[in-house]
């Protein structure tokens, strides 16, 4: 007979937090969001941390290298979507790694012979203004001289001008050496008020650059991800068909950690894709595995030695499968019972395998009560897809500006890899839809916005950190009658385009 699960399973909505106790320390400027992103042991700490708990879905139409570098300066991470070949997916891991990393290798460099005309074609390709000049147009040429946009002047200087006509030459450029570390090549250009500093070795050959706006936006955002290098973290999406060619292409572009994309986890699949990994990389590679729905599935996947284990089937927007194949579980009651078997299988081992939730959140106040329940960390697909970072357009749909989005179990996305059972390499039938989600602008404001609510909350609980609000939340149900009450009710609400009219008493 089959096994049946004691009551009801449930959703996010039909849970409210109960306030505790707040002491006057408890205040949003206080709380900190760290988390875990992959397994340690007891009295050690993650190597990868994140400084929010986000991560972007490994989509289509959500975690390009835009998003991906915008969630870093945030403090999140995205992972790349693996829908796509390993080369392409590796090039967009290398967007990201090499857009910050303090010291970087110049890709917009020019030859003394380069007309004016192709430096203009250049910075209109690139968007860079800053272009060092070497011998042979190598990145590591001899350094001849820079070119800023304060050496010429389009609209009136010939185009067929060569650069060594009009650039700055070496002679007259503040450089560093190679020997410089970051911060003495950032108290260069402070010191001396510029914009860029080339650092060059004994030879004149140049090294890398150095640029004043990395050191601004670090400023900006002080939680921004980085790596040992300086370097925007980024995350990537494989599949259990072709780890072998796709792990280590993604692997030399400089993925910090991977993640198994698949609809449902508790497979033989998954096991195969995380022992390859070990046998050719040990430790070194980072890689999450899932989705799994309850305690038996994390388990399997936590003995496979997955870094962190994802909780979550059909509660995605865009999700179809529970309607199509009659799987899945509600998100809540899923991820309340994989973080108890967290707990325990802690307790047991010693080891600890974060949990990642992964969709069912519709409102901020979701995210707040999915890390009360247990997950270090959250998957968004809908709500990173709204922001201008996201890959998708940006559309106008009767009068409204939104954005495209579709699952990975569309016909558009065609990611047969993430539904496969072993078949056909093909999508049988679907199990996402192609649909918009409204236009909400920047990613920076939304994620700004949207945890300031959590902090809020974490403060009502009388909590600073997320192991604390663990501890300390209070969950209950509610029923269906509180849920009306807990939004506007029993009134008109104001609408911007009334008229109304005020009588005066006399």
């Amino acid at each position: 007979m089959a096994s049946f699960f004691d009551g009801e399973s449930h959703t996010f909505s039909e849970y409210l937090l109960v306030p505790g106790y707040s002491s006057a320390d408890c205040v949003p400027a206080n709380v900190r969001l760290e988390t875990p992103l992959v397994r340690f042991r007891k009295g050690e700490e993650s190597q990868i941390k994140l400084n929010i708990p986000m991560v972007s879905s490994i989509m289509q139409a959500v975690s390009g290298p835009r998003l991906a570098i915008a969630l870093a300066q945030q403090g999140g991470l995205s992972f790349i979507y693996g829908s796509q070949t390993p080369e392409s997916e590796a090039e967009m891991v290398r967007a990201v790694k090499s857009y910050k990393a303090g010291f970087v290798q110049s890709d917009s460099t020019l030859k003394p012979t380069t007309t004016l005309g192709e430096v203009m074609e250049l910075k209109g390709r690139t968007g860079h203004s800053a272009m060092p000049v070497t011998d042979d147009g190598t990145p590591h040429g001899r350094l001849l001289g820079i070119v800023t946009s304060r050496d010429y002047r389009p609209s009136r200087d010939d185009p067929s001008t060569l650069v060594k006509d009009f650039m700055t030459p070496f002679s007259k450029l503040v450089v560093g050496s190679a020997d410089d570390t970051l911060s003495q090549a950032n108290d260069i250009i402070w010191e001396n008020k510029l914009n860029q500093l080339p650092i060059v070795d004994a030879d004149q050959r140049l090294v890398s650059l150095v640029f004043r706006k990395d050191y601004d936006s670090h400023k900006s955002n002080p939680d921004e991800l980085l790596d040992a290098s300086k370097r925007y973290m980024v995350g990537a999406g494989i599949n259990t068909r072709d780890y072998a060619e796709r792990v280590p292409a993604l692997v030399d572009a400089g993925a910090d950690v991977l993640c198994i994309d698949s609809s449902e986890g508790f497979s033989e699949w998954q096991k195969l894709t995380i022992d390859w990994i070990r046998k050719e990389y040990g430790e070194k590679v980072r890689v999450g595995a899932g989705n799994v729905v309850d305690a038996e599935g994390f388990r399997f996947l936590a003995s496979c030695g997955a870094d962190f284990v994802k909780v979550g089937i059909g509660g995605g927007s865009i999700c179809i499968t529970r309607e199509q194949k009659g799987i899945g579980r509600g998100q809540a009651s899923a991820l309340i019972d994989v973080c108890r078997a967290r707990d325990e299988y802690f307790e047991e081992t010693g080891v600890y395998v974060p949990v990642c939730s992964d969709g069912g959140i519709v409102y901020d106040y979701h995210m707040t009560l999915a890390l009360a329940m247990g997950a270090d960390f959250l998957m968004l697909g809908r709500y990173f897809a709204r922001f201008d970072e996201s890959p998708t357009n940006r559309v106008n749909v009767n009068g409204s500006y939104m954005k495209e989005y579709w699952g990975e179990g569309s016909s558009r996305a065609r990611n047969w890899a993430r539904y496969d059972l072993g078949g056909d390499k093909k999508l049988s039938f679907e199990e996402g839809v192609d649909s918009y989600v409204p236009y909400a602008g920047p990613l920076k404001d939304n994620v700004e916005n949207s945890l300031l609510k959590v902090r809020h909350t974490m403060c009502n609980c009388g909590a600073v950190n997320l192991p604390e609000l663990r501890q300390k939340a209070k969950l209950t149900l509610v029923s269906a009658t509180s849920l009306v009450e807990g939004g506007a009710h029993d009134v008109v609400l104001k609408d911007a385009n009334q008229q109304v009219n005020v009588n005066f008493r006399s």
